[in-house]
């Protein structure tokens, strides 16, 4: 530019002496001269300046290993993108796009060396490197430089966007890869797997990321084979570790490596004979890699056979068939296309119309020099060279905020940077081809349905939703391998057996010999004969044979690598179950009491003891009750609740005792009499059938007495309480119960059991059940009172997450279902025991609570009855008598009315009511009946004669009238 400008400038000063030479003006001469000056200045820098703002190439590089697959395979898509974009003007306005690739050959040296010579020639962008090794240190680079670094093949999931914000993952990294793997292993139940990886940045931060999650589902990484970096590894190397894996307990496999270590890896596998039914294989993207894009050889396809593997899952569309239709043309059939392929022609599209994007808006593309390097001077290095885009940060912003749909379906990022919707499906290698088995996306996990149709639901990360499709296993086996096997290297596993000195019938060691018996240990034995592999054990004894050791520190000591697993009578408690885990409970358990007891003497009056004294009084009062309602119901219409007062009060006490017996002989004929009769026979019924019952229990079943009832009573009391030496029942009442310590009393045998009960030293005993059948099965002076306080079991402890103890689990429910069980419970644990039935004396006895509700009925059936009868009478008494509430002397007229209701309530019904009116008038009068007579000279009526026949009833209301008054 600075020559064509010189050149134009000569060509004026020419113009302006030919012109001088004509003899023209010196004024003419001159503004002729500064108009054309003028003139192709003005054309120049218009011309200068679009060279400037539009350049006629953007220059993008490419790093990376260009002989490896996936280095191929991005090669040629790219190339494909880039003259796709050159095709169409209108994408760069007429500029094209030049892609320079630079091939590391493996090397991060050779990386980095390919990004000072991009960053030396203005180029925009970088998509690259390969590996997660160079991608560390060029993000660096990257950062200071502001040329936006995009990769599709390093995806270390440490990447942070934080630390490296030039650097770009186009495709998702391995944290979604290892989430899925994650899942996959708990799917299929597995609790430990064996990680085989490459020691270089992204294998070894990949199987971190897999530890992580693995952890988050109560999974983990039991051991970690280390390989050299690929492609360094060799079979020797290889073989080394693998003796190693073979040696250990878990059979599921995770490779996280690359192409030529990776199928190294599965031939010295198939050598070695691990990849055989019992093992499980699981590749990450490498192998699928490997499967889409080269033809394997029968031999490699043998050694895979029953692998599973993952491959980023790239959805149908017309975008993609076109562009698969077109890679034989474009690859020459020189490599079959892969994800990868399609990740790296869509990152070319997405820095394309990010550049568009920046252009659109008026950015130049323009470069600064380093400040930063000014001090350091030229130097051979020529770091003068490297220069700052300008317009970098908003070109990163522009494809942060892409928006497109690609070869590869939606294409964006969310605001951590990770593509959008992250999804693989799942391989299954069966003999030289393969099957997909279902799809993992980050959206809804493990499923047999693509990713693209459940992403419109809400996400379902259920189990009950996690689904795979049938698995073709190493061995060519369809039944899935259990995943773990006891270790074969020569060490044997390390059991723990308390070394007690009391209750030797659950563990102990016989005198003068090195043999461990007892009931634990023969469920064990019995348990480990049906696990479909041997174990190597040994017994350890722990404890100082003095005393019971504590289970406590017992159980610790599998966590503290002492023992590998413990067996005995150790109960499954919560503050154990949060350190190890346990088996399938042999046996049941849980703490009772035991008490001093003494059996209760029968007496002359042990016919009271079903009832209460307040229940024996409620029913007492009751019969009165219902007897007096029934009399009142009855007195005016049945002959046989009337006469002399003395008649009707003993026909009310027989009447409502002799229901007892149902041997009542006189008849109810009203209504209201019958209702009230009906309930309370029932009533009696019930109370009848309840004494019987109780009274029955007393006089057969021995009764014994102590002060203890239960727990509750125990706490309340202060008494000392015993316990065994090295339970975990001491920690019980302290923790849970809050029972202070200076009431606690160890005991270390049954016989200090029963020493310490008969002296009164402890009120009683708190122990296992077990225990105490075998203490009661000697002192039968003793008894359990109340009822178990506690439900557990007991089980053998292993460490966390072992799959030991699943099988033996399986292996302790065989024994039960078969009865082998029972046999040994029955061989060491049975005896003739005294009756240790739970106790507790005054519970046979039956008090009101059981029977208020039928005796609330009866009263109000009683209640009702009387009201209704009261009702009734002051109706027929008002209908009979309306004369009397008309009497102008109130005092005299109010006692008259009521002495004539209860006469006429007292009166049979078949009287005639004449009588009772004429009565009532002498009443009112002052007048007898025979004054009236010798004062008339009339004789006495029949009516006077029936008078005196019931002068009985008569007599007995007027003198319950006189009393009212």
């Amino acid at each position: 530019m600075l020559i064509l400008w010189l050149l134009l400038f000569s060509l004026c000063q020419k113009i302006q002496l030919t012109m001088f030479h004509f003899r023209s003006t010196v004024v003419s001469s001159s503004i002729m001269s500064w108009v054309l000056v003028l003139s192709l200045s003005i054309l120049f820098i218009g011309t200068l300046s679009e060279g400037i703002s539009k350049p006629g190439v953007v220059n993008i590089g490419a790093i990376s290993t260009v002989s490896s697959i996936n280095g191929r395979v991005a090669r040629i898509a790219m190339n494909a993108a880039v003259e796709d974009i050159n095709s169409d003007p209108s994408i760069l306005g007429g500029r094209k796009l030049s892609l320079s690739i630079h091939d590391s050959n493996y090397s991060g040296f050779l990386g980095i060396i390919g990004a000072l010579q991009f960053m030396e020639t203005d180029t925009v962008a970088i998509i690259g490197p390969q590996s997660s090794g160079m991608a560390h240190i060029l993000s660096h680079l990257a950062n200071e430089l502001h040329v936006p670094l995009l990769s599709f093949t390093a995806l270390d999931p440490t990447l942070s966007s934080l630390q490296y914000p030039y650097f770009i993952q186009t495709a998702p990294n391995d944290q979604f890869q290892m989430t899925a793997i994650a899942e996959m292993v708990s799917y299929f139940g597995y609790r430990e797997v064996t990680a085989v990886f490459s020691d270089d940045d992204q294998s070894r931060n990949g199987i971190t990321a897999l530890g992580e999650k693995l952890a988050e589902r109560r999974c983990k990484i039991s051991y970690k084979a280390v390989l050299p970096p690929d492609p360094t590894a060799t079979r020797d190397d290889i073989m080394n570790e693998l003796e190693k894996v073979r040696l250990m307990e878990s059979r599921v496999l995770v490779l996280h490596t690359y192409s030529k270590t990776g199928l190294l890896v599965f031939d010295v596998a198939q050598y070695l004979r691990m990849m055989e039914s019992e093992f499980v294989w699981i590749a990450t993207t490498w192998l699928s890699t490997v499967l889409d894009s080269t033809s394997i050889s029968p031999k490699t396809a043998n050694s895979l056979r029953g692998v599973l593997t993952l491959r980023p899952h790239i959805p149908d569309s017309e975008k993609k068939k076109a562009f698969s239709s077109r890679w034989n043309q474009l690859s020459n059939g020189s490599v079959g296309l892969n994800p990868y392929g399609l990740f790296a022609y869509d990152t070319v599209w997405i820095i394309a119309n990010a550049v568009k994007l920046f252009l659109d808006h008026g950015g130049t593309i323009s470069f600064s020099n380093v400040t930063t390097l000014s001090g350091l001077g030229g130097g051979t290095l020529n770091l003068a060279a490297l220069s700052v885009f300008d317009g970098g940060k908003q070109l990163l912003s522009n494809i942060l905020q892409t928006n497109m749909t690609g070869l590869t379906g939606p294409i964006g990022f969310n605001p951590d940077r990770s593509p959008l919707h992250p999804s693989y499906g799942i391989i299954n290698v069966i003999g030289p081809g393969f099957r997909q088995i279902g799809y993992w996306s980050n959206h809804s996990g493990l499923s047999v349905i693509p990713p693209e149709t459940l992403y419109a639901k809400p996400p379902n990360r259920s189990i009950s939703n996690q689904q795979l499709y049938k698995v073709v296993w190493p061995g060519e086996t369809t039944i899935q391998p259990r995943g773990w096997v006891f270790p074969n290297n020569g060490t044997q596993l390390r059991i723990g057996v308390p070394n007690r000195v009391s209750y030797q019938d659950f563990v102990s060691k016989v005198k003068g010999t090195d043999i461990i018996q007892g009931y634990c240990i023969d469920v064990f034995l019995a348990a480990i004969k049906l696990l479909p592999y041997a174990v190597p054990y040994k017994f350890i004894l722990f404890g100082d044979g003095h005393k019971n050791p504590s289970y406590c520190e017992f159980v610790n000591m599998i966590t503290t690598n002492v023992f590998d697993a413990t067996v005995g009578d150790i109960a499954i408690v919560t503050n154990r179950t949060k350190i190890v885990d346990f088996t399938q409970p042999y046996i049941e358990s849980g703490l009772v009491i035991v008490a001093p007891t003494k059996k209760l003497n029968s007496s002359a009056w042990a016919f009271l003891r079903p009832f209460t004294p307040l229940m024996w009084g409620v029913i007492a009062v009751f019969f009165l009750i219902v007897g007096a309602v029934v009399w009142i119901l009855e007195h005016r219409l049945n002959d046989e609740f009337r006469g002399p007062p003395k008649k009707q009060f003993a026909t009310i006490l027989w009447f409502s005792f002799s229901t007892l017996f149902f041997s009542h002989r006189e008849n109810t004929v009203s209504t209201l009499g019958r209702i009230v009769l009906i309930i309370w026979l029932f009533v009696v019924l019930i109370i009848n059938s309840s004494y019987t019952a109780s009274l029955t229990s007393i006089l057969t079943v021995q009764q014994l007495s102590s002060s203890i009832k239960g727990i509750e009573s125990l706490i309340m009391s202060n008494k000392p309480i015993g316990f065994q030496t090295g339970s975990f029942a001491e920690n019980y009442l302290t923790d849970e119960l809050n029972i202070a310590k200076l009431r606690l009393v160890p005991l270390d045998s049954p016989e200090e059991y029963a020493v310490a009960l008969e002296s009164g030293t402890v009120a009683a005993v708190v122990d296992e059940r077990p225990y105490v059948d075998l203490f009661l099965s000697k002192y039968c002076k003793f008894s359990i009172v109340g009822q178990e306080f506690t439900k557990n079991g007991w089980g053998f402890a292993f460490p966390r997450d072992s799959p030991l103890a699943i099988d033996m689990s399986t292996a302790i429910l065989t024994l039960s279902e078969n009865g082998d069980l029972q046999k040994i419970y029955d061989k060491w644990l049975t005896r003739k025991a005294c009756s240790s039935r739970s106790t507790q004396p005054g519970s046979d006895q039956l008090n009101l609570t059981s029977f208020w509700g039928l005796f609330l009925i009866c009263g109000i059936a009683c209640f009702l009855t009387l009201l209704v009868y009261f009702c009734s009478m002051c109706r027929q008494f008002g209908r009979h008598f309306p004369e009397l509430s008309d009497s102008s002397n109130h005092g005299s007229s109010r006692s008259a009315r009521i002495q004539t209701f209860i006469s006429f309530v007292n009166e049979k019904e078949e009287v005639s009511k004449s009588k009772l009116k004429r009565k009532h008038m002498e009443m009112l009068s002052g007048v007898s009946g025979r004054e009236l007579e010798s004062t008339n000279g009339s004789r006495r009526t029949e009516m006077d004669i029936s008078e005196e026949r019931d002068n009985g009833d008569t007599g007995f209301i007027n003198k319950l009238y006189s009393g009212i008054h």
